[in-house]
C-alpha cells in the first residue's frame, strides 16, 4: 500500500519541477517583450490608426516643435512719481510728469496657417509694441497684432512669412481626464521647452480669471512665459492654449489652466475674419438652478438655466421667453448649468436661429430664437 501511494507523490513532484521550468521559460520570454512596444497610441493621421510607443514622445515633439513660437513685446508703461516730488520744490527742480518706461514681456504662441497667422494670449501681446516672434534659436521676426479678445485671453498676430508649419486642431470636446498632455512653451525666457502630464479636469470654471471659462486643467508643468504656448494631446493635435496657473508663489504647482482649443478655432476664426470676436446675442440674465430653486419652481433636478431677467426688446423677449424659465437644452444638446447655456450662445453666430427647450409651469416646451449681435458689453 505504501509503494502504490509513493508513486503518484513522485509523479506529482516531477510535474510540479516541469511546471516551474516552464514557467520560468515563459517568464524570460516576457522579459524580452518589455523591450518591445506595451501600449499604442494613435497617430496623427486618424484616432483609428496606432503607431508603437516605444516609451518616448520625442517623435510626437520633433513633428510638432516647430510650430510653436517665443512672442516678445514692448510695453510702454508709466511709473509714478515718489509721493517726495510731489511737493512744489521738487517739482520746480525735477518735473511732475511721471516717467515713461519701456517693459518687456515674454510669451509663446502656436502656427496656425502656412501664412503666418499664429494664436496666442492675449495678455502676452495687448498693448504691446514692437512684437516679435523667434522659431527657438532663429533670428526675431516683426509681427502685427490682428485682434484680440480679453473675455477669453486669446489674439491672433501675423508675420509676414509664408510655408510655416501649422500645428493641427484636435477636438477639445473629446479631452478626458487622464489623457496624457504635453504643454509646449517658453517658460522664463529660457527657450522652448515640453513638460509632460495628464489631462486633471475638463470644463473648469467660475475661476475669476477670464470672462468666459471652460478651461482644461493639467498638471503638466506650466510656468509664466508659457502664456499663449501649446497644449497637445498624444497624436500631437492642438487641444489647448496654456493660459494660467494657480499658484501663490507664481511657479508651477501643478495645476494649470489652458483654453479649450475649440473655443480657440472659434475665436481665431472671428479674430482673423473680423478683427474681433462677434458673439451669439439672447438677451437674458440667467442664473444657476439650485436645488431649492429647482423645487420652488416645481423642477426635478439642478440640470440647466434660470432665466432671471428678460430685457427688453432683446430677441429672447421676442421669442416669448420669461423671467422664471429653466432652458434645459440647446438645440438638442443638454444645459448642464447657466455657464454652459452662456459659452454655447456666445459662440455662435449673430442671425442663427437656436432652439430652446424650457421648463415651465410643469411642462416642457420648444421655443426658437433668432440671435442678435452681442453689444459692446452685452450680457447673455
Amino acid at each position: 500500500m505504501r509503494r502504490s501511494v509513493a508513486a503518484p507523490i513522485w509523479l506529482l513532484l516531477l510535474a510540479l519541477v516541469l511546471v516551474a521550468i516552464i514557467s520560468a521559460a515563459a517568464g524570460i520570454h516576457r522579459g524580452r517583450q518589455s523591450a518591445q512596444p506595451f501600449f499604442t497610441v494613435a497617430a496623427a493621421s486618424g484616432p483609428d490608426s496606432g503607431v508603437p510607443f516605444n516609451g518616448s514622445f520625442a517623435p510626437i515633439v520633433k513633428k510638432v516643435i516647430p510650430s510653436v513660437v517665443n512672442i516678445s513685446s514692448t510695453h510702454i508703461v508709466q511709473t509714478p512719481l515718489n509721493p517726495l516730488f510731489e511737493d512744489p520744490f521738487f517739482k520746480r527742480f525735477f518735473g511732475g510728469v511721471p516717467r515713461k518706461e519701456k517693459e518687456h514681456s515674454l510669451g509663446s504662441g502656436v502656427v496656425m496657417s502656412p501664412d503666418g497667422y499664429v494664436l496666442t494670449n492675449s495678455h502676452v501681446v495687448e498693448g504691446g509694441t514692437d512684437i516679435e516672434v523667434s522659431f527657438g534659436d532663429q533670428a526675431q521676426i516683426p509681427a502685427r497684432i490682428v485682434g484680440t479678445d480679453a473675455r477669453t485671453d486669446l489674439a491672433v498676430i501675423k508675420l509676414d512669412r509664408s510655408g510655416l508649419t501649422p500645428l493641427p486642431l484636435g477636438d477639445s470636446s473629446q479631452v478626458q481626464v487622464g489623457d496624457i498632455a504635453l504643454a509646449i512653451g517658453d517658460p522664463f525666457g529660457i527657450g522652448r521647452t515640453v513638460t509632460m502630464g495628464i489631462v486633471s479636469a475638463t470644463s473648469r470654471g467660475n475661476l475669476g480669471i477670464e470672462g468666459e471659462e471652460d478651461f482644461i486643467q493639467t498638471d503638466a508643468a506650466i510656468n509664466p512665459g508659457n502664456s499663449g504656448g501649446a497644449l497637445i494631446n498624444a497624436r500631437g493635435e492642438l487641444i489647448g492654449i496654456n493660459t494660467a496657473i494657480l499658484s501663490p508663489t507664481g511657479g508651477n504647482l501643478g495645476i494649470g489652466f489652458a483654453v479649450p482649443s475649440n473655443m480657440a478655432r472659434f475665436a481665431m476664426e472671428q479674430i482673423s475674419k473680423s478683427g474681433r470676436v462677434i458673439r451669439g446675442y439672447l438677451g437674458v440674465v440667467i442664473q444657476p438652478l439650485t436645488t431649492d430653486l429647482a423645487k420652488q419652481f416645481g423642477f426635478n433636478g439642478t440640470n440647466g438655466a434660470l432665466i432671471r431677467e428678460v430685457e427688453a426688446g432683446s430677441p429672447a423677449e421676442q421669442a416669448g421667453l420669461k423671467q422664471g424659465y429653466i432652458v434645459t437644452a440647446i438645440n438638442g444638446k443638454p444645459v448642464t448649468d447657466s455657464r454652459n447655456l452662456q459659452l454655447a450662445i456666445s459662440q455662435m453666430a449673430p442671425g442663427s436661429t437656436v432652439n430652446l427647450s424650457v421648463f415651465n409651469d410643469g411642462r416642457q416646451q420648444q421655443v426658437s430664437v433668432k440671435l442678435a449681435e452681442e453689444p459692446a458689453q452685452g450680457k447673455k
